[in-house]
């Protein structure tokens, strides 16, 4: 038997599931016509398999009458105190939510959108076909529905995750069924120049200081061999990738949602050239690696490891944010974007800032109320910024 869950009728009706494999793969293909890779089959397939253990999913049709108009993806996730580091938190947090709705946190949390990727990921309706207002009204019912089918260790918040400025005007109607909104940490974004054709255009567009500083890190980093891996390659390098990911997790973030070597080599196995994975070698010794999507004409620089012994002295991190540019320019995006934090120096390869929004709620209505004013004390984090182009790029 499916594992099809209940289906409610309103005004749309909807389906949940617990299981990719259930999904009527036509209905949501045909919803994911632009073809966003982290809604697809295979990329869910890839996470359910290898997160499972650790992580609930839930995948969500909408219908009206018998017309898919809409899905949306949801992961129920445990969260606890001791994952917060919260000098690396995504967004400012005040003292007097840290000693509230923080302390001793120990709870479950339904999240609509993708834990390991920025960017709306979560939640895709045909506009054609019906309103914004009723497709996050129906949203919010399916969420809430979830949330009280779990009989016990019901989540106690509902967050969507994460929205860009131009879609504030379709997805603050959440806002209309007790959602709180507030802004997480800047993702930084690099507009792809049409006049770069290679990536001596792009250096030839810095100014003088930001040339030379460009020239040194590839003087220092000289001796790294970067490497497509395949997935049988993923595989052997398991134990090494492990360690270098969740050196970087341990440092930045919270830790929730990671990922591992077993959904990379899933991941490349799966979508082959729409992921990339690269391995940067040093003498033969694997010191770090990137992984990147291809999205809609836009290149996501996603999730990276980093062996922080030879970081310094070989400057492998600036190395992999440029040679995220030169992907970019080769493949002839749009847009390189490389997620937050870290927003000096993604500055200084040429990003800039652009906010996101994400909306909270408590499962409980009383609860919900008393969110409001806490969740007011929550603001992006402050960053400085640099300018290494000649001209201001727009």
């Amino acid at each position: 038997m499916p594992e099809k869950v209940r289906t409610k009728i309103t005004s749309l009706r909807y389906v949940y599931y617990n299981r990719v494999n259930d999904i009527p793969n036509i209905d949501w293909s045909t919803l994911n016509s632009k073809g966003n890779i982290f809604l697809s089959i295979p990329y869910l397939k890839a996470l359910e398999e290898t997160l499972s253990e650790t992580i609930q999913f839930r995948y969500i049709l909408f219908y009206a009458k018998d017309i898919p108009v809409g899905f949306a993806v949801a992961q129920l996730i445990n969260f606890n105190s001791s994952q917060l580091r919260f000098q690396e938190f995504p967004c400012k947090i005040g003292d007097t939510i840290k000693n509230t709705l923080f302390k001793n946190l120990d709870v479950k949390v339904l999240v609509c959108g993708n834990m390991f990727s920025c960017g709306e990921h979560g939640f895709i309706y045909d506009d054609k076909s019906i309103s914004p207002k009723l497709a996050f009204e129906t949203l919010s019912n399916v969420l809430l529905e979830i949330r009280k089918s779990e009989n016990s260790n019901k989540p106690s918040f509902i967050l969507l995750k994460e929205f860009w400025p131009e879609s504030y005007i379709q997805s603050d109607y959440i806002k209309e069924y007790d959602f709180r909104e507030f802004q997480i940490d800047v993702n930084m974004v690099l507009k792809i120049n049409p006049n770069w054709k290679n990536f001596d255009d792009y250096v030839s567009s810095m100014r003088t200081k930001f040339r030379t500083r460009t020239k040194k890190v590839f003087k220092k980093s000289e001796e790294i061999i970067v490497k497509n891996l395949t997935s049988q390659e993923i595989e052997m390098f398991k134990d090494k990738i492990d360690r270098l990911y969740l050196s970087v997790i341990e440092q930045a973030d919270f830790k929730i949602g990671k990922l591992n070597s077993s959904t990379f080599k899933s991941l490349k196995q799966t979508l082959g050239k729409a992921f990339i994975f690269k391995g940067y070698f040093l003498h033969d010794k694997l010191v770090g690696f990137t992984t990147a999507f291809f999205i809609d004409n836009i290149l996501d620089a996603n999730h990276i490891g980093i062996d922080y012994t030879y970081n310094k002295s070989h400057a492998i991190y600036q190395k992999m944010l440029y040679d995220y540019v030169l992907l970019a320019i080769k493949k002839g995006v749009t847009e390189l974007r490389l997620g937050r934090t870290a927003e000096i120096i993604k500055s200084s390869v040429g990003a800039k800032p652009v906010e996101m929004k994400l909306y909270v709620r408590h499962g409980n209505s009383i609860s919900n109320t008393l969110l409001k004013p806490l969740v007011e004390l929550i603001s992006p984090s402050e960053y400085e910024i640099r300018n290494p182009f000649k001209l201001q790029i727009e």
